[in-house]
């Protein structure tokens, strides 16, 4: 058996210092020969750090593109703005502009959240389905009591509601909160854990669960599921706007009925795939926002699920909306801070208190624009040809 390598050095009390940091790209180097200049030119201040990564060694640098400007006529924001993509895929800032070029000659992207919850799902253990949903009953005429210890945990956390679904000799619940700023999962689970001492503690013995689960896995953290798109998880955002068929003539060089067209056969493809989303591609801006801006990266997998509808009207204009259900963003806390995430928010007036409605009507019609652009683009048969002049793809 080989011996063991030796282990990353790390310091207890100074983890996150510039010394503590060359050591580590020292070792790495010694370890594997390989040099890390590039790896290692991090501008950020090490000590910033705590809390957001282990055993720092330096930053992953993606290259950042500024797509817009954009209109976007929402509740939290009611003007132009330009928005940082970072990613490495050719053509996609240039065909989000694109997109939002469209949108905003004709009147801007009307964008709306329609409700932002967080949830943790604890689910209760009992000797059969009888016991459990006799406790369920209890724990619904005990809602203000559960609500009251879930809230000592945080300032800004709020327990909005409780849902309840009794399976086999199992209570699932699912824990709404809203977090402020916050996308809220370590907060949320915090308070559900605090919800559930009391719940044991204060639960008559008769009905009292023999024991519980803290997540029983139907707030489904960081994966898709039909729950989130039927029980917001993060931001239900609608993004809509109607467009003029010259206008979409003038700029995407198709016609809408042709676009509504190949919207009606994505549909078909959609359900016969059994997709999250019946658009095409929103997890691309989702990521590409995400990444510039701090927001923890594997939400991507229930953000990106969707809703496409579109109308043809009499006289050719396309009605175009999108429904993004799961959208999860922050404007404080975790990764937000950090100083190019910082940066990128602040571009945008998205950093701080109060923001992350903002952040969500933004990041909503960021989306629907590189939908209509890209369905264009495949409509339209120039979407191999961008990608071969300006992508990856190029010889």
């Amino acid at each position: 058996m080989p011996s063991k390598p030796p282990s990353i050095p790390r310091d207890k009390e100074n983890n996150f210092t510039p010394e503590m940091i060359a050591k580590r790209q020292a070792f790495i180097e010694a370890q594997t020969g390989v040099k890390t200049p590039h790896i290692t030119a991090a501008s950020f201040d090490p000590a910033s750090l705590q809390g957001n990564i282990e055993n720092p060694i330096g930053a992953a640098q993606v290259p950042i593109g500024l797509a817009g400007p954009m209109l976007v006529k929402g509740e939290h924001i009611d003007g132009w703005v330009y928005v940082p993509m970072a990613t490495t895929e050719g053509t996609l800032v240039a065909s989000y502009s694109r997109g939002m070029s469209l949108l905003s000659k004709i009147g801007g992207i009307k964008a709306t959240v329609v409700e932002r919850f967080m949830q943790r799902a604890p689910v209760f253990h009992f000797p059969s389905a009888r016991e459990a949903r006799v406790f369920g009953d209890w724990l619904r005429d005990n809602l203000a009591g559960v609500k009251q210890a879930a809230e000592t945990t945080t300032s800004r956390g709020k327990l909005s509601h409780i849902e309840h679904y009794g399976v086999a000799r199992f209570w699932y619940t699912r824990f709404n909160f809203t977090t402020g700023d916050a996308a809220g999962q370590n907060m949320s689970g915090k308070a559900a854990q605090a919800a559930c001492h009391w719940i044991m503690e204060n639960c008559p013995k008769d009905i009292r669960p023999d024991s519980y689960t803290l997540s029983g896995a139907i707030d489904t953290d960081k994966k898709h599921s039909q729950l989130n798109t039927l029980h917001s998880r993060g931001a239900r955002v609608v993004v809509e706007a109607t467009i003029p068929r010259d206008a979409l003539m003038e700029i995407m060089r198709v016609e809408t009925k042709e676009v509504y067209r190949m919207r009606r056969i994505s549909m078909t493809g959609g359900m016969l795939a059994g997709t999250s989303n019946n658009g095409v591609h929103a997890a691309n801006g989702i990521a590409a926002v995400y990444i510039a801006t701090g927001q923890d990266a594997a939400n991507v997998a229930e953000s990106q699920a969707g809703i496409t509808h579109v109308e043809l009207h009499d006289n050719g204009d396309l009605y175009w909306s999108l429904t993004l259900p799961s959208l999860i963003v922050a404007s404080y806390g975790g990764g937000t801070g950090l100083a190019t995430q910082r940066e990128c928010l602040e571009m945008m007036d998205c950093y701080g208190e109060g923001k992350a409605l903002r952040l969500a009507e933004i990041l909503g019609a960021t989306v629907l624009a590189g939908e209509i652009s890209l369905s264009s683009a495949v409509v339209g048969n120039y979407w191999v040809e961008s990608h071969d002049a300006h992508g990856r793809n190029r010889p």
